[in-house]
């Protein structure tokens, strides 16, 4: 992201915000739909995602790590999500893992796996998409989520196991 533009972002630019937001909207947006389900949902969280990026742009000190920034934002934008859903529930009830319809055939492999993880109970999402995807270690996951260590790692354990199956039973 050019810096100019986020300079002019902060002195609350409409044109520049306009800018940033067209640039940034699909990407955060993918982050959000690893997260979350409900296309109501995402959207909200987009919103409040695109807030807080343009009501805390002067926090950022570094304009080189725009994007991570402002994905770190939507991630803990959709965590906060879940949370007040209670979505977060941790259970390793398999009766909560959906099964895939036949429109995830056709898809390329990383679409494919992006699918599938609509397929996981939403705990175990948020935690195979913290650590598999953003790169969190287990003890990040566990402060962010309160939840022990243990149960973030097992979660994560379940998660895999289930996303193989998926690929197996399905010839992805």
């Amino acid at each position: 992201m050019e810096k100019e533009l986020l300079i002019e972002c902060q002195r609350n630019n409409r044109n520049a915000q306009r800018k940033v937001y067209e640039k940034m909207a699909g990407k955060l947006y993918s982050v959000c739909k690893r997260y979350l389900k409900n296309d109501e949902d995402i959207e909200e969280v987009l919103a409040d995602t695109f807030y807080k990026i343009f009501t805390k742009l002067n926090q950022l000190q570094n304009p080189d790590i725009f994007e991570a920034w402002a994905k770190k934002i939507a991630v803990n934008e959709c965590l906060q999500k879940l949370r007040s859903t209670k979505a977060l529930h941790i259970s390793l009830d398999e009766n909560l893992v959906e099964s895939p319809d036949s429109k995830v055939e056709n898809l390329s492999f990383e679409k494919d796996i992006l699918k599938l993880l609509n397929f996981l109970p939403e705990g175990c999402r948020a935690i195979f998409n913290l650590f598999a995807i953003e790169g969190y270690p287990h003890k990040e996951i566990a402060t962010m989520l309160s939840i022990s260590e243990g149960t973030s790692k097992s979660q994560l354990n379940f998660a895999r196991k289930k996303l193989q199956e998926l690929l197996v039973n399905h010839n992805i």
